[in-house]
């Protein structure tokens, strides 16, 4: 089986800190770079606007209104810098007992399924996901509600999906035996 992995073979201590020591990891992934699409949005919508208000204000001769709408754009800029900080740091993990999604800068929050409860995988992927790569998964066990119900952009979702089940079903292709 490949492993997609993004540092290697071991996971980043972000990341490892949170496996047990008779677990081993076989897939992690970080989201994908989609999910800053949004943030990236707003930040160059947001300098065309201080652009245009700033070259009003410039016109008005208002000063300190430029100095407020740039502020403003400043912090739109530092919000962006948080959220591509928080995805470095957010990942997909599934080991050989369990799959774990970790996330947060400060405060981290860590969602975990073991493999043994996921009765049902699977995935969707709208069409932009289809257009950039990347899909969602949806992980359901037998009547519990659990920690990690769904994925929210993934990476190449086939991929990781055909693995995943390869794991949770490993006997699945033997059937014909």
């Amino acid at each position: 089986m490949s492993r997609l992995v993004t540092h290697g073979d071991s996971a980043p201590s972000s990341v490892n800190r949170y496996l047990l020591p008779h677990e081993h990891q076989v897939i992690m992934v970080r989201r994908h770079p989609a999910v800053l699409l949004r943030p990236i949005a707003e930040v160059f919508g947001g300098l065309i606007i201080a652009g245009v208000i700033s070259t009003w204000l410039g016109n008005q001769n208002a000063g300190g209104g430029i100095f407020v709408v740039w502020w403003a754009w400043l912090l739109i800029l530092i919000r962006f810098v948080w959220k591509l900080a928080e995805w470095s740091v957010d990942y997909f993990v599934v080991t050989s007992k369990r799959m774990l999604l970790t996330t947060g800068l400060i405060t981290r929050k860590v969602a975990m399924m073991p493999l043994t409860k996921v009765t049902d995988m699977s995935f969707q992927r709208s069409l932009i996901g289809r257009m950039l790569g990347y899909g969602e998964f949806i992980l359901e066990s037998a009547g519990q509600d659990q920690a990690l119900s769904t994925v929210t952009y993934i990476p190449y979702p086939e991929t990781l999906y055909l693995e995943v089940c390869q794991m949770l079903f490993p006997n699945a292709n033997d059937s014909d035996d």
